[in-house]
């Protein structure tokens, strides 16, 4: 039987600030809403400090449209079911002018390098690029959203900008200084309590999102040509990107089966006597 129509939320990574985040995501969510018959909300949070906090806690949100590493955190931790994603792989650039770029990531050290906070995936892949800790740029946090990141370079307030490849491909006049290793697209995950029927509507819905013109821009926005169908198993290990983040725990080890030795039964010999009674 179809679930009755309900209210859901969508909780999506902070990069961009609320107020922007709805209008980026509202004709995603009238869209999702139109084709499903079901109602869906932003849940938008102010910044990454906030929504690692609301994850680690398993705050209340039925679907997170979010980068590998908390995709994968979501399955692990909190049952959630990936049901499609990017089509895209999602891959890092650290990207500066031209005369800066010629000095490579080592030219960069002690100088600015801006990106989104932690535990963003930019953030957490300029600490793979930068492992030691006397040797890194001066990497600065204040970026609104991963575009604004570019702007600066562009106004001189810093040498280069992390930011994501679909970013990076919009400013050729740019050079990419490093890249990350890939990482399977972003994905919209359902968390446990929400109806098979209502995942699989939301999944043919977004199956067929590039096919409604109307909604291009925000296949633009999202740095996405469409989107495919996925599973937990092709985010399996993205998980451990966040392991030196404040607040992270490892996964406790499932306990090992104890080992029941077989124990032959004690022959004693002799004559049994029953007493009588």
């Amino acid at each position: 039987m179809p679930a009755l129509a309900a209210d859901y939320i969508l909780a999506v990574e902070p990069n961009y600030p609320p107020a922007q985040a709805e209008q980026v995501y509202k004709p995603l969510l009238d869209y999702l809403s139109k084709s499903t018959g079901h109602t869906f909300r932003l849940k938008a949070a102010t910044n990454y400090h906030v929504y690692w906090r609301d994850l680690r806690s398993g705050s209340k949100t039925d679907f997170a449209f979010e980068e590998a590493h908390f995709t994968d955190y979501r399955v692990n931790r909190l049952g959630f079911t990936p049901l499609v994603r990017v089509a895209e792989s999602t891959r890092y650039s650290l990207m500066a002018d031209a005369s800066v770029a010629e000095g490579g990531s080592r030219g960069l050290i002690g100088y600015r390098v801006v990106s989104m906070p932690a535990p963003s995936m930019g953030y957490l892949l300029l600490g793979d690029l930068y492992k030691n800790p006397i040797a890194q740029p001066e990497i600065m946090s204040v970026a609104a959203n991963w575009r604004d990141g570019v702007e600066m370079v562009f106004s001189q307030e810093t040498e280069a900008a992390m930011v994501p490849n679909y970013i990076a491909q919009l400013y050729p006049n740019l050079v990419s200084v490093s890249d990350s290793r890939e990482f399977t697209g972003r994905a919209l995950s359902a968390g446990g309590t929400v109806p098979s029927d209502v995942r699989q509507a939301v999944a043919d819905a977004m199956l067929k999102l590039h096919e409604d013109d109307t909604l291009y821009e925000v296949l633009v926005e999202l740095g996405a040509s469409q989107f495919v169908a996925t599973n937990a198993s092709e985010y399996a290990g993205s998980e451990n990107l966040l392991r030196g983040v404040f607040g992270y725990k490892p996964m406790p080890k499932a306990a090992e089966p104890e080992i029941v030795e077989d124990v032959e039964p004690e022959i004693t010999g002799g004559i049994q006597v029953e007493a009588d009674d």
